[in-house]
C-alpha cells in the first residue's frame, strides 16, 4: 500500500479504534501504544503531610469493569493488527494493573510474543503510604504479527548504542521530569507523559528511516516527536483537542535532520554475503596463515580453498570452530583471529572491509 494514502506526519483527532479502521490495511510498519492502564483508584492519594498527589484520574483511564477493559483492549488491537504490515511489529506499554490483561488479549488475536522488557525508572513516585513495594517498573510487551513475520530488529544498533554490549531487557532510563515534561498554566500538560529516551530505543530498535509509525494513543506526541528526530514517519491519533494541538506544536519545534545516513542501522543479517574464500582470494589471509580463538586456547591454518584445518578435523570457518569447542555450532567469523604486529585481530574485520567495498 503506498505511503501517499496515508495522512503522515499528521494527528487525527478523534476516536482511535474509528480513526485506525479508516486507514489502509497494512500500511504501517510500527505501533506504539500506551493504552489507558485502567488504575482503578479509589479516591485522593495524599503524601504523609497530606498534600494531594497528583495521579491520574481523567475520564480517559476509567472503565466500569475489567470485562469492560478487555473488550475495549481486543477492539483496538485487533484494529492495530490489520494496519500493520506482514513484518511489522507493535509495543505496548503498561503496569501492573493492566499488562497482564494485555498480553492475554495479544496472544489471543494471534501476535507473537519477541520480548517482554522491563523499563525500571531510576526516579519512581515514592509509595507513600508505606503498604506496599515502591511501584518502580513499567512492562513494555514487543510483538510480531504472527509467528512467521520476518520483523525488524536493529541488534548491531543496540549493542552500540549500549557500549557494544549485547542489549538486555530491562531498560534503566528516568521518568519524564525536569525541562522535558510540558506544562501547562504551571501543572502537567499530561500526566502520563513518557521520556524521549524510553522511544527512543523502541523506534531505533526496530524501524528504519522512512518508515511509518502510529500511536494510537498519541497524548503530547513523544512517539511523533522522536520519530522526527529519527526521521521516521509518524501518524498519531488523539480525542483530546487540547493534547493534540500541543503534540503538533511540539513536534514542530524538533529539528530534522536531513542526512539520513547518519540515522540509518545497517543490519550484518542483510548485508552482502561474504565467503570466507573470497577473503583467500583477495590475499587478507593466505595459505598456511594460523588463526586463534581470542584465548589461544585453539588454533587452525587456512586452506587454499578457504576451510581450516586442525590435525584432526578440516572444514569451514564454522565447522572447526564447533569442532575444537565440542559445540553444536560456532559463528567462525566472531570466533577465530589471526596475528598481526603481536596483536590478534577478529577475521570478521576482513569482511566488512570487502562489504564497505561492495556498498
Amino acid at each position: 500500500m503506498s505511503n501517499t494514502i496515508l495522512p503522515l506526519n499528521k494527528v487525527l483527532l478523534g476516536d482511535c479504534i474509528e480513526s485506525m479502521e479508516s486507514l489502509p490495511e497494512g500500511s504501517v510498519d510500527m505501533i506504539f501504544a500506551d493504552p489507558p492502564y485502567n488504575l482503578q483508584l479509589g479516591g485522593d492519594l495524599h503524601r504523609p503531610n497530606n498534600s494531594k498527589v497528583d495521579a491520574v484520574d481523567d475520564h480517559w483511564d476509567q472503565f466500569e469493569s475489567f470485562k469492560a477493559y478487555d473488550d475495549f483492549s481486543k477492539r483496538w488491537m485487533k484494529a492495530a493488527r490489520r494496519l500493520l504490515k506482514p513484518d511489522g511489529t507493535m509495543w505496548v506499554i503498561g503496569s501492573y494493573h493492566n499488562i497482564f490483561r494485555v498480553g492475554t488479549v495479544l496472544q489471543d488475536l494471534g501476535f507473537w510474543m519477541l520480548n517482554d522488557v522491563i523499563w525500571r525508572k531510576t526516579n519512581p513516585m515514592p509509595n507513600f503510604r508505606g503498604r506496599r513495594f515502591t511501584n518502580a517498573h513499567e512492562t513494555m510487551i514487543w510483538v510480531a504479527k504472527d509467528k512467521d513475520a520476518r520483523y525488524r530488529f536493529n541488534y548491531e544498533a543496540m549493542k552500540a548504542l549500549n557500549d557494544d554490549l549485547q542489549m538486555r531487557s530491562d531498560w534503566t532510563l528516568p521518568i519524564c521530569s525536569g525541562g522535558e515534561r510540558l506544562k501547562k498554566d504551571g501543572k502537567k500538560a499530561h500526566p502520563t507523559q513518557k521520556p524521549e529516551s524510553l522511544l527512543y530505543r523502541v523506534i531505533l530498535s526496530s524501524s528504519e528511516p522512512g518508515d511509518v509509525i502510529l500511536d494510537p494513543f498519541f497524548g503530547t506526541g513523544t512517539t511523533g516527536a522522536v520519530a522526527r528526530k529519527l526521521g521516521r514517519n509518524w501518524i498519531g491519533l488523539e480525542q483530546d483537542p487540547e493534547y493534540a494541538q500541543i503534540a503538533e506544536a511540539r513536534i514542530k519545534r524538533v529539528k530534522v535532520q536531513q542526512d539520513l545516513e547518519l540515522l540509518r542501522t545497517h543490519s550484518k543479517r542483510t548485508a552482502p554475503r561474504v565467503p570466507f574464500g573470497t577473503v583467500v582470494e583477495r590475499g587478507m589471509l593466505k595459505p598456511g596463515d594460523v588463526l586463534y580463538d581470542n584465548r589461544r586456547r585453539f588454533s587452525a591454518k587456512v586452506r587454499a580453498d578457504g576451510t581450516l584445518m586442525t590435525s584432526e578435523f578440516k572444514g569451514s570457518i564454522h565447522q572447526t570452530g564447533a569442532f575444537v569447542q565440542k559445540a553444536p555450532s560456532c559463528n567462525g567469523w566472531q570466533f577465530w583471529h589471526v596475528e598481526q604486529k603481536g596483536k590478534l585481530v577478529c577475521i570478521d574485520a576482513f569482511r566488512e572491509r570487502i562489504r564497505a567495498e561492495l556498498h
